[in-house]
């Protein structure tokens, strides 16, 4: 079918700087899904993603006056570094231009190994405007990221070495789209050798501009583009990938944030690797084809394609990981507001975890509380929702609430409106299954609560801000109670934190 790209990708002399990446098996996921679940793993190339391929089977097709004028590209990170490392190989400058939202990490990358970078725009279309506009002044030679047929072919040599690696059967194999350069190198090889493998095209749900061309036909400009999957956040379809693409691709799927985020988890569990959103795409849209299809035996194969992410966004992708896994319900709940109140709702979840709850005092008659806990599935949350409806909890299922998941659950409480004699504590005990169960049970009905904050973060302690309603005649022996109880204990009262906000 296309003959010309499997010479093309036959004949890439890319080996001297490019590794050819293992296949590994992911055995929880495979047990789990009950197939076996591939990963090729593209995050061990020297800039941890597969664009070194596309971009050094480029550099090596130019002419030394082409070299010679100094080469130039847009990139939102992993093409950037892969022209940056193959210029250096080949001893050519080269000049970066990145949106201004691209993780520090791809940044500094990208400068470690000499290239120029230009910062501008907030997205890649943007920075891609502005390389144009300097190829024409400064007479550079530019290299685009996905819509060039030798960087087609540099990233086609993902799928030659696939076919060597797994030539058992191989049922699917699911690639994450942007522009489209990774999917079409990779379809054009496969369907031309072995067209029985079935080609998943995977997009996020904000940047999806394959599935939007899929649609009508012919490529369309997205209005708005998501960046956490920064790695693919393109609005529109190349040219040249649209043309493979529409003959090869046998689906394509989108997924979500919360999708992604369980994906980058599941991989790490596997191999103990962080990949990047874009990189766990292919293994997000794994996981949902078995969903949705219901496939079991098979042997299914995801490209994990990058590990360029800034440190600090784990802790939102930790944050979303349990809902993408369909392991956490969000509710909102009303109890009384009286003292045992809350023990007694922590009774009737039938000892499901507890993950997250938040608590401020507002009235006298009610309490709304925001929790999050401990599901199986997504039927396992709706049955528990209509339990706790049935026991006379007022309740409102807020776990696809991007607003409740995203600012909600960190800005529930104030400040209560009336003197309510009141004392602040933080608690630490051993985190385990039931913990807070049982802190709450030896703390008892003595006082009410009028505050409580608590997050299970997996970490060896269990860390709880509770404000207790403690009249002043009461506090030494409130003080004697909790020495009693066996955890660590701090009396957090004039703490300027809860002074300036909460008090």
């Amino acid at each position: 079918m296309f003959k010309g790209y499997v010479k093309r990708i036959q004949d890439a002399k890319i080996y001297d700087l490019v590794v050819k990446t293992p296949v590994d098996l992911a055995p929880q996921l495979s047990l789990r899904l009950d197939n076996t679940v591939l990963l090729k793993r593209e995050d061990l190339q020297p800039i941890f993603s597969f664009k070194l391929r596309g971009a050094y089977n480029k550099m090596l097709s130019l002419k030394k006056s082409e070299l010679d004028k100094g080469v130039i590209a847009a990139s939102a990170g992993n093409h950037a570094q892969g022209l940056a490392m193959a210029a250096k190989k080949i001893g050519a400058t080269a000049t970066i231009v990145m949106p201004t939202t691209t993780p520090l990490i791809k940044v500094n990358a990208v400068r470690s190994l000499g290239a120029e970078v230009v910062l501008v725009g907030d997205n890649y279309d943007q920075a891609s405007a502005y390389a144009t506009q300097l190829v024409i002044e400064k007479d550079m030679t530019y290299i685009h990221p996905f819509d060039d047929p030798d960087v087609i072919a540099g990233q086609g040599t993902i799928a030659m070495e696939i076919l060597e690696q797994v030539p058992e059967d191989l049922d699917a194999i699911f690639i994450a789209v942007g522009g489209g350069g990774l999917c079409a190198g990779m379809a054009a090889y496969i369907k031309t050798i072995r067209p029985s493998i079935k080609i998943i095209a995977v997009e996020a749900e904000d940047s999806a501009c394959l599935s939007a061309a899929m649609k009508v036909g012919r490529r369309v400009e997205l209005k708005h583009v998501g960046i956490f999957a920064d790695g693919t956040a393109v609005a529109k379809i190349g040219k040249e990938t649209f043309r493979i693409l529409k003959d090869t691709v046998d689906e394509v799927l989108t997924v979500s944030v919360d999708e992604i985020c369980a994906s980058i988890k599941d991989t790490f569990d596997d191999t103990r690797s962080i990949c990047e959103p874009a990189g766990a795409l292919g293994l997000a849209g794994l996981k949902k084809y078995v969903e949705i299809k219901g496939v079991k035996g098979k042997t299914l194969l995801a490209v994990e394609c990058g590990a360029n992410i800034n440190f600090d966004r784990l802790r939102y992708i930790s944050e979303r990981t349990e809902i993408g896994e369909k392991r956490e319900a969000i509710l909102a709940v009303t109890i009384p507001e009286e003292p045992g109140s809350f023990k007694s709702f922590c009774m009737s979840l039938d000892r499901r975890n507890i993950t997250e709850f938040n608590y401020r005092m507002g009235n006298s008659a009610s309490a709304h509380i925001f929790v999050g806990l401990q599901v199986f599935s997504d039927d396992d949350r709706k049955k528990l929702v209509t339990s706790l409806g049935t026991e006379g909890y007022p309740i409102v299922d807020m776990t696809d609430n991007e607003i409740a998941k995203l600012h909600i659950r960190h800005m529930v409480g104030g400040r209560v409106q009336e003197a309510i004699d009141e004392m602040v504590f933080t608690f630490e005990f051993p985190e385990r299954p039931g913990a807070l169960m049982q802190f709450l049970i030896k703390l008892g009905d003595r006082w009410n609560i009028t505050m409580f904050h608590y997050r299970n973060h997996g970490s060896e302690n269990g860390r709880v801000l509770a404000g207790l309603q403690i009249p002043a005649i009461a506090r030494k022996e409130a003080c004697k109670f909790f020495n009693d109880l066996g955890f660590d204990w701090t009396e957090e009262t004039e703490n300027p934190a809860y002074q300036f906000f909460l008090s």
